[in-house]
């Protein structure tokens, strides 16, 4: 009886814990998420005021300086996934928090490009606090509702993503650059202060027999688990999609509108996919808990296709608005559903590291995206963009769809054959 009774109320105070992360994290997400992409709009112009520089010079300076972060983000996340594992998920938001809001703060003292460049590469270094953060909730939330958490909790950054670059436009505005960063910085330390005070994470007791495994022997065996590893290669495809029509929106914008309030119209169109994401991400989530994540995704990509073929034919900028809305909608379920379904197959000890390899292929999309959509609008216009694109997702549901045909992989037993190939002395 008594046993009962402890039982119960240890089993309150965890849930009560889980709770209180869960919406601690979904502020903080909101506030990094928004402060980060303030500083969006008025990048270029920034750096027009270190200097008497060319218009090439300051696009091209521009493209490194916004690209060179995600390059070493790509590098550095599986390597904080692998820390938080060992020493927990907190103190690595936690350094992640301060490390981006002490890179904003420098951005805004920067006298050179140059120098504005490498606090760019640091905070790349830095730049892991969302995915950290769904790695953390997903290991503490029960794989039958992973997927309406994690959609719930991608509305938070999804949210300050739509109105960061508003608030960031109108503080640069107002109260010019240099108190912006100011300000962006300010806010992130918050969120980290939040997270630091409020923040309790359980840690997980080692199981007893379980192993520590090496790098090699994770990295192998994701890339010889079918369905694992195209869960990562779709996440890349998501952002490539994503970002390859984003630095051309504006251009395609003008050409269905003209120059009139060009960059409000594009901002507009920018946002309505926002606003999609954001009204059925739960919902795309709690579907995957309830019918399967694989059925969802592959329900995902083809509704991709369709609805990003149609926005090379419009006439209208309301037909591109609706349509990028519709997009929005798709897009928004993908990367609940695909964390969660990594989520389902990694064994707890090692889900930081492999949601890590999972993040790391997101940014690679990030990187990849701008490059592609430049290169193939330039070569056969803009408009050809969508179709390139579309197709990427056509073919990530036809192979989605044949890796379901096939048999089934047990990621753990794939992970003792790798240790016993690679560690077992």
């Amino acid at each position: 009886m008594f046993y009962n009774i402890d039982y119960v109320l240890k089993a309150g105070v965890m849930m009560s814990n889980q709770k209180r992360n869960f919406f601690i994290i979904l502020i903080a997400n909101f506030l990094v998420s928004g402060t980060m992409t303030m500083i969006m709009p008025f990048l270029s112009l920034y750096i027009e005021t270190m200097g008497e520089y060319s218009d090439a010079y300051v696009q091209r300076w521009a493209g490194l300086i916004f690209g060179v972060t995600f390059v070493f983000a790509f590098i550095m996340s599986p390597i904080w996934g692998r820390i938080a594992d060992r020493f927990g998920f907190k103190p690595i938001l936690i350094i992640n928090g301060f490390g981006i809001a002490t890179s904003i703060f420098l951005m805004g003292v920067a006298q050179s490009v140059e120098t504005l460049f490498l606090v760019r590469l640091f905070m790349g270094i830095v730049t892991g606090f969302i995915p950290t953060s769904l790695a953390f909730i997903s290991s503490q939330t029960p794989k039958e509702i992973a997927g309406k958490t994690l959609g719930t909790l991608q509305m938070g950054s999804t949210s300050g993503t739509l109105f960061g670059p508003l608030m960031g436009g109108f503080l640069a505005d107002h109260f010019g650059f240099q108190y912006t960063f100011l300000i962006t910085a300010s806010a992130i330390t918050l969120a980290a202060i939040v997270v630091l005070l409020g923040v309790k994470e359980i840690k997980r007791q080692a199981k007893k027999g379980e192993h520590s495994y090496q790098r090699k022997t994770i990295l192998t065996t994701i890339l010889n688990h079918r369905l694992m590893l195209n869960v990562m290669i779709i996440t890349a495809l998501i952002q490539i999609g994503n970002f390859s029509i984003q630095p051309l929106l504006s251009l395609y914008v003008a050409e269905l509108h003209g120059p009139e309030q060009v960059a409000f119209w594009a901002g507009l169109t920018f946002s309505a996919a926002g606003v999609g994401n954001l009204l059925f991400a739960r919902t795309w989530g709690r579907l995957g808990d309830q019918w399967g994540y694989e059925k969802i995704l592959s329900l995902l990509l083809l509704l991709s296709f369709l609805f990003i073929v149609p926005q090379a034919f419009v006439t209208e900028l309301w037909h591109l608005v609706v349509l990028r809305l519709f997009f929005g909608i798709a897009v928004g379920g993908m990367i609940p559903t695909t964390t969660a379904l990594v989520r389902q197959e990694a064994p707890v000890n090692i889900q930081g590291e492999v949601l890590g390899y999972n993040t790391s292929f997101r940014f690679l999309g990030n990187i990849i995206g701008p490059m592609f959509g430049g290169i193939v609008s330039g070569y056969i216009g803009i408009s050809s963009v969508f179709f390139v694109t579309a197709s990427i997702f056509l073919l990530s549901f036809l192979f989605l769809n044949w890796t379901r045909k096939q048999p089934i992989q047990d990621f753990d037993d794939m992970l003792e054959d790798n240790y016993e190939k690679f560690e077992r002395v």
